[in-house]
């Protein structure tokens, strides 16, 4: 059997104490919040969190049936109409969200990692938007992809991403980009909850 000192170097061990003797459960999930919360800037980052999971929701419902079904069936087409208004709604709250942080300088007080994370997520969230929009299989999203092809194939990306690929962009807007997103939410959430809210600039002067 080995020794505690060996234990400490498996990477069980060193993943543990990187992430959950690092938070208290009152930080992850806490009874209060300060005053300041109250405010209606702080609601767009749930606002944000809420139209994401009805993106997950309303997208897993969409591939059940394949890229096209919902141009022939009119609960095909409720659902893609609930993802396309969850995606405007999404983006709207997003950006409401990020300007109220950049004004509020929500980097402040060691939390330049939450910010850091959540640009990261707005990038990601641009691309994984173009590559729904590529998979619509209508007239929008064949000009679409050949704009997009031009641009990319000036730029280099053409050889890795084929914009007219129309199953090479549903896979990457199905499977890789929803996870890569979920996981930069939850790791920008928990930096939330482990840094604080941050609070307006009058309160921290």
């Amino acid at each position: 059997m080995s020794s505690s000192s060996d234990n400490s170097k498996m990477w069980t061990v060193r993943v543990r104490k990187a992430t959950l003797e690092k938070f208290e459960p009152e930080d992850l999930l806490p009874d209060t919040q300060p005053a300041y919360v109250s405010s209606w800037i702080y609601v767009f980052g749930v606002l944000t969190i809420a139209a994401f999971l009805m993106l997950i929701v309303s997208g897993l419902i969409l591939t059940l049936e394949g890229p096209a079904w919902w141009h022939t069936s009119k609960y095909g087409h409720f659902i893609n109409s609930l993802h396309l208004w969850n995606v405007e709604l999404f983006f709207l709250f997003m950006v409401v969200h990020l300007w109220g942080k950049f004004w509020m300088a929500a980097w402040r007080g060691k939390r330049t990692m939450t910010w850091v994370t959540g640009c990261v997520a707005f990038f990601a969230s641009i691309f994984t938007g173009f590559t729904g929009y590529l998979i619509q299989t209508n007239f929008d999203s064949q000009w679409i992809a050949t704009q997009a092809k031009d641009g990319f194939n000036a730029v280099g990306i053409g050889a890795y991403f084929n914009a007219l690929n129309t199953g090479q962009a549903l896979l990457i807007h199905v499977s890789l980009l929803p996870i890569a997103l979920g996981v930069i939410v939850v790791a920008h959430v928990i930096l939330v909850r482990k840094k604080g809210v941050v609070p307006p600039i009058e309160s921290s002067l």
